[in-house]
This record gives structure tokens, sequence and C-alpha cells, in this order.
């Protein structure tokens, strides 16, 4: 789960990272009143979305008045960044910015390991500085086992060619922000710009955090941070049916059991000429009532064209799957209007097939192999007869 901006600042005062006062609005009045309360000669109104580019989007604006905090908030509030509609501001204390750093902590998950990012060059975006100066970001490993602690710290900023008297006083913040990460189950803690103002004080004036949804069992304080309103509809009707279900942007819906057997159905669905439609893995041990639900879920997205259903039956055997298909399609009733083709292989496979192929549903192909299903899947979403 990525948090906002103004969530990740909360995470960090709480932790003791050094911040500057922020409030959020959502009216460009509530606005004003937050520019009042902080009661500082600047102050900086920004966008909360989650995405990058809000500055050059002209979602960040400075105002030195309440009057001009109201009249920022009204020009940003609504506006749209990269797809995303703008509905609260973060008001924050304007700094005095001597320098700009950056730095994060990261899940590494091809290297298997947890990676710290540290620059003297901030308040540009990671991809850009990393492919335009790459020699300027030092990169170090951290053990999970020990963490970020002292020695690690003065390791990364003498990494980043920090002089003696920056890199201390970076170095003071950064185990820190390791706290946040460790405590908090983060798989990305990450702030651009970290500053040095010109009392020489180190502040995280920009924050982006990525929490683990697999450990909000141990969170609880997490589904407090979640906005549903930012979620897709689809996603979020599977994650209340207790779906593995993640949106795509093609044709083809694909229910498979197993996330290996789904990530290879994706590949064989774009050899096959189409974009998948969406990710759901239904589980080894899945039921027929799961079954049910995902093509409830699949079904209600007007993109999808056809569904490849690939199942090896396991715990749950093919018939099971098959009767879940004929349920669902009859509970659906006309609301199932693309066409599926149902690829069976496992545990109870001809009993599976047997059924599906006497109930002679009008919307059912099956097929034997992996790769015909998938060809004939992507001919369907084309519009092409099968």
């Amino acid at each position: 789960m990525d948090l906002y901006e103004y969530q990740a600042r909360d995470l960090f005062e709480k932790h003791g990272v050094p911040v500057l006062g922020g409030i959020v609005a959502d009216t460009p009045d509530a606005a004003a009143e937050a520019a009042e309360k902080l009661a500082t000669p600047l102050v900086v109104v920004k966008a909360q979305v989650k995405t990058g580019g809000r500055g050059k989007a002209g979602g960040v604006k400075l105002a030195r008045s309440p009057q001009e905090a109201r009249a920022a908030a009204a020009e940003i509030l609504g506006m749209d960044i990269k797809g995303h509609t703008v509905k609260r501001v973060l008001v924050a204390e304007g700094a005095d910015i001597a320098a700009e750093y950056y730095f994060s902590i990261v899940l590494d998950r091809a290297e298997r390991r947890l990676l710290a990012m540290c620059s003297r060059e901030g308040g540009v975006e990671i991809e850009q500085l990393a492919s335009e100066h790459p020699e300027a970001l030092a990169h170090i490993t951290v053990d999970p086992s020990i963490g970020l602690d002292e020695a690690k710290a003065q390791e990364i900023v003498s990494a980043a060619g920090f002089s003696d008297e920056d890199g201390e006083r970076v170095a003071r913040v950064l185990p820190e922000l390791w706290r946040v990460y460790r405590d908090e189950d983060a798989t990305l803690v990450e702030v651009n710009p970290l500053v040095l103002t010109g009392d020489g004080r180190v502040l995280a004036l920009d924050g982006k955090v990525s929490l683990d949804d697999n450990a909000r069992f141990r969170q609880d304080h997490h589904a407090e941070l979640a906005d549903d309103s930012a979620v897709d509809p689809l996603e979020l009707r599977a994650r209340e049916l207790g779906l593995n279900y993640v949106k795509l942007d093609g044709t083809v819906g694909v229910i498979g059991n197993g996330a290996g057997l789904v990530m290879s159905t994706l590949d064989v669905v774009s050899y096959a000429g189409q974009k998948p439609a969406n990710f759901l893995d239904i589980g080894g041990g899945a039921s027929a009532q799961v079954m049910a639900n995902g093509l409830e879920v699949i079904l209600s997205d007007p993109q999808v064209r056809s569904v490849f259903v690939n199942i090896f039956g396991g715990i749950t055997a093919c018939d099971q799957v098959a009767n879940g298909i004929l349920g669902a399609l009859a509970e659906l009733g006309e609301s199932a209007h693309s066409p599926l083709v149902v690829r069976l292989d496992g545990n109870g496979v001809e009993e599976g097939r047997r059924i599906l192929s006497e109930a002679g549903h009008p919307l059912v192909h099956v097929v034997e192999t992996m790769d015909d299903a998938a060809v004939l899947a992507a001919r369907l979403a084309a519009g092409n007869e099968a």
C-alpha cells in the first residue's frame, strides 16, 4: 500500500524523524485556516496524489498569507495529475533550504536484499538522477538482521561523498528513517528532498512510504491509512471477496490456481496477440464458490471480451471447478456476456470436462492445451468467432 505524502510525514514524526509542521485540507477555506494555524511567514500548498511530477504539473505552490493559501488550494483541488484527481492538499511550513539531498531504503526483490540509496543531489526524480548521474547515487546493502545503525549510517554518507560536517548531520537522521522502515513493515521509505536548512537542521521535507500488505495482521493501524476511493472498484470488490486480483488494461480475463500458473497464462495470452485484463489467482485449494466469485469480478469488467480459465486440479478437483463455473454463469445470468475458454488438467480432469461438455453452455469452450486455449481466447477477444 502506497501512502500519501501527509501520511508518510505523520509516520516520520511518530518515529522521531525531523519534519516540519503540516495540516491536511480538502477545501480552500480549510487551507486558509491551516496556514493561519501554522503561523509561519511562508507555507507550501502541495497536492496529495500518489504519483510524481506534482511540481511540474502546478500541484505545488507557495503562499505567504492565509489568503494566498486559499487561492493556491482553489487552483490545486480538483486538478488532474497523471490521471489522479487531487482531493486534498497538505499545507506545510516553508523551509530555509540550504541544500537538498536524497535518501531511500528499499526492498530489492531481484537481489533479495535491503538497499539504502543516498545522494547529495536531491529534489529530482530518482530515475532521472540514476540515469543522468549514476555516479552521484550511492548504493549500500543493509543487513536486515542488523539494520541501519550508526556505523552503517556513516558508511552511507561516506559513500555518497558528504563532507564530514554535513555527513554527521545526515547520519543522525538515517537510523530514525530505518526505524520507520522496520517498525512499520515497509518495502520503501524515500525522502526527496532530505534538506539541510540555513540554521543547520536536517529535515525530511517530502516522503514516500510503501507498506507491506502481508504484514497487516500485525499492523492494525495500517487499515486506517487505506484510501478505498483511490482503489479500482473491481480490485475493491475482489478484496471484499478475499480474491488475489490485480486489474490490468487488456481484453482477456484470466483465472488460474497458483501464482506461477497465472503468470504463465498472462504470458501465453500476450504471445497469442491480446493483452490480459487481470491477474487472478484463486489458489490451490479454491472452492467452487471462489471460482464463482472470481468470474463475477472478471465479468464485471467492461473491457473483458473473453475469459481464459486455466486450472490444474489438485486439492480442488476439476469437477468442482466445472461446477463452480456453471454455478457462476447461472447466478450471473444475462450479465455474463463474455465467452469462457476453459482448460482443465490434473485431478478430476475427465469428470470436469464431462460436466462442462454435457452442460453445453453457449459461452463455454473447453480446450485441452494451454497454448490452444490462449489462441482461442485471444481470437474471441478480437471479435473473431470460434
